[in-house]
């Protein structure tokens, strides 16, 4: 009996033990079998059958797409941005990806340690690597790592990686920072700000933060942990700086102040400057005074006949080309009648008239004594020789001698007070009358038909005997017009708002200028031009018409008696305009330093100085003993 219960018992105990064991045996089965096909079968495919471990059923209504096999990767992709990536980048095959933690696209690589080395290469974001840079060495490693065990051929059918986005600039916050502390320190003087001591505290702090954290700093990387937080405070202190500055219209009229004042200043610099440069080119330099001392010495130490020049027959003859020269300056003189005759084709055919005052006669004479030009002809004369010339026959000459003009001259007191146009006449050489006898031509040379007038700061660079062979068409005076340039116009010399004058001439009437001209003395005798330049020189006796100066009268005296010439003949501006183009100059027939800025002042354009220098002979005794160098 009792055995029998002891056998009842043991058999229980194996069904409940079977029935306990059983169910876990057949789930851990099945389980294995879902297991190999969900590895045979691809995660992707296999996810909604991972209970059950049955095979994927095909769809009968959506027609199944024939998936390639599985293609050999080719790099890596990033994930950020991916909107702005060609669909080129985009495999059209099945292929594998694997998804790291960094939002890096990892396609599969041939062999798992490949993937591994890969993956330990990837920047880590918080150290401020630059992705992209890092993408194309991953790429470029990649490919040639793949095309080594490949082949050659494989690897150049790679597609290309297309980069998502312009590589930003370089060390942005570095520039940043630098930025914010240039406008912390103007917001600190600001009117606005430096009422707000709170905000002055503030700024101010947030300036030596910033200073701290940027140091020394010239990259990013270079940059402390805690730079951006100090970036974004000084921000904002900046952005509430912003908001105090409330009085625009103050600080508008106080910037407005002072530009007026700068202004101001500018035009009372611009006056002394001006008043400076008329004082300089009236200065005669040291050694152009020694000069003439030296030479009258000289000339007083010769014997009587010796002091005359030889040729005197052809001072008349009026088919020899003969020039007028009128000047106090015996270098530049010498330099304008040597040029002359250096450039002529027949030296022996020119003949020189040159009229000085009587303190520079016997040097003016000494030196062409001295220095007799090559075959050609000189005449000197002194200008009170003139008898004819008075102020009973010249109304100029009697203005000249007035002691309202002499004062005008002279207030040098009240020069720099003046205005500029009026400083610029307020030269004493106007006083001289050696400035007006261009308008007693014909009376000097009473036997002459043609002379061309020459100033004494001009350089002669060609043959002027062409000028001889022009037509003058009835004219009087040939000249190179200069209304090319508005401020040689008859309204910038003439006084327009004078009834005579608006009533006699157009504003707007061309230009130009003395220097280098060629006078028909026969029609000025027959137009009488004389008397019409002594009528105008009487109505402009308290000087309304114009200011004074030998080009407005000359202007108004030859008012349509001039013949234009080629303005290659006369290429003016070399005293003032420091941007003559270098191709006009040496083209010129004539080249004239008309301005302050003489060539033989130290104020001179040294860009010109050559074309002057190159005809004085610094060797010459006279030049050396006064220490006169180029």
């Amino acid at each position: 009996m009792k055995i029998a219960t002891m056998i009842r018992r043991k058999v229980v105990l194996f069904l409940l033990c079977a029935s306990v064991l059983a169910p876990i045996v057949l789930y851990t089965d099945r389980l294995s079998i879902g297991s190999n096909s969900i590895v045979n079968n691809g995660f992707g495919n296999q996810v909604s059958n991972l209970g059950t471990g049955m095979e994927i059923a095909k769809l009968n209504v959506v027609k199944q797409e024939v998936t390639n096999p599985v293609k050999e990767p080719i790099g890596v992709v990033l994930a950020d941005n991916l909107s702005n990536f060609s669909q080129d980048t985009v495999q059209k095959n099945n292929e594998a990806a694997e998804f790291n933690e960094r939002g890096l696209i990892l396609t599969k690589p041939v062999e798992l340690e490949h993937k591994n080395r890969v993956l330990s290469e990837v920047p880590d974001r918080e150290n401020g690597l630059n992705t992209e840079a890092f993408i194309e060495q991953v790429t470029q490693n990649a490919a040639s790592k793949d095309a080594s065990s490949l082949g050659e051929a494989k690897a150049e059918k790679r597609p290309a990686l297309v980069q998502a986005n312009k590589v930003p600039l370089p060390d942005l916050r570095v520039r940043q920072m630098k930025d914010q502390l240039i406008r912390a320190r103007v917001y600190l003087d600001l009117s606005g700000t430096r009422t707000n001591a709170h905000y002055v505290k503030e700024l101010r702090l947030r300036i030596r933060d910033v200073q701290r954290a940027l140091g020394e700093a010239t990259k990013d990387s270079d940059l402390p942990r805690n730079a951006n937080d100090k970036l974004k405070a000084m921000e904002q202190t900046l952005a509430r700086g912003k908001q105090i500055q409330e009085d625009c219209a103050g600080t508008v009229k106080k910037l407005r102040a002072m530009l007026h004042s700068a202004e101001e200043l500018l035009h009372v610099h611009k006056k002394q400057t001006l008043f400076l440069t008329q004082l300089a080119a009236k200065t005669l330099p040291k050694g152009l005074h020694c000069l003439p001392l030296r030479l009258s010495n000289e000339y007083y130490n010769l014997e009587p006949a010796k002091r005359e020049f030889g040729n005197k027959e052809k001072l008349e003859d009026p088919s020899l080309y003969h020039y007028a020269l009128f000047s106090d300056n015996v270098l530049a003189t010498a330099v304008v009648v040597n040029s002359t005759v250096t450039n002529a084709k027949h030296p022996g055919d020119h003949v020189f008239h040159i009229v000085t005052d009587r303190l520079n006669y016997p040097a003016m004479r000494m030196w062409f004594l001295a220095n007799p030009p090559r075959h050609a002809t000189i005449q000197v004369q002194n200008i009170e020789d003139f008898t004819w010339l008075n102020s009973s026959y010249s109304p100029v000459l009697k203005q000249l001698s007035s002691q309202s003009m002499i004062d005008y001259y002279f207030r040098a007191h009240k020069s720099a007070s003046n205005s500029d146009s009026n400083l610029k006449y307020r030269n004493p050489k106007y006083l001289s009358i050696l400035n007006h006898l261009r308008f007693y031509l014909p009376q000097m040379f009473p036997k002459l038909k043609k002379v061309v007038f020459l100033d004494d700061d001009i350089v002669v660079q060609k043959d002027l005997t062409g000028l001889w062979k022009i037509d003058m068409k009835g004219k009087v005076i040939g000249v190179v017009e200069t209304c090319g340039e508005s401020f040689h116009r008859f309204d910038r010399y003439l006084n327009f708002s004078n009834p005579i004058i608006a009533k006699k001439f157009e504003p707007r009437a061309c230009g130009w200028a003395f220097g280098m001209n060629l006078f028909d003395l026969d029609v000025w005798r027959q137009q009488n031009i004389t008397e019409i330049y002594h009528s105008w020189q009487n109505l402009n006796e308290d000087r309304l018409l114009w200011k004074l100066g030998t080009l407005p009268p000359g202007l108004i005296t030859f008012y349509n008696q001039t013949i234009a010439i080629d303005r290659w003949w006369h290429v003016l501006g070399l005293g003032y305009n420091p941007h003559v183009n270098t191709r006009d100059i040496e083209r010129a027939a004539v080249v004239h330093y008309n301005g302050n800025l003489k060539p033989w002042l130290e104020i001179g354009l040294p860009r010109y100085r050559g074309y002057w220098s190159m005809y004085v002979d610094y060797d010459q005794m006279f030049l050396r003993e006064c220490n006169i160098n180029p």
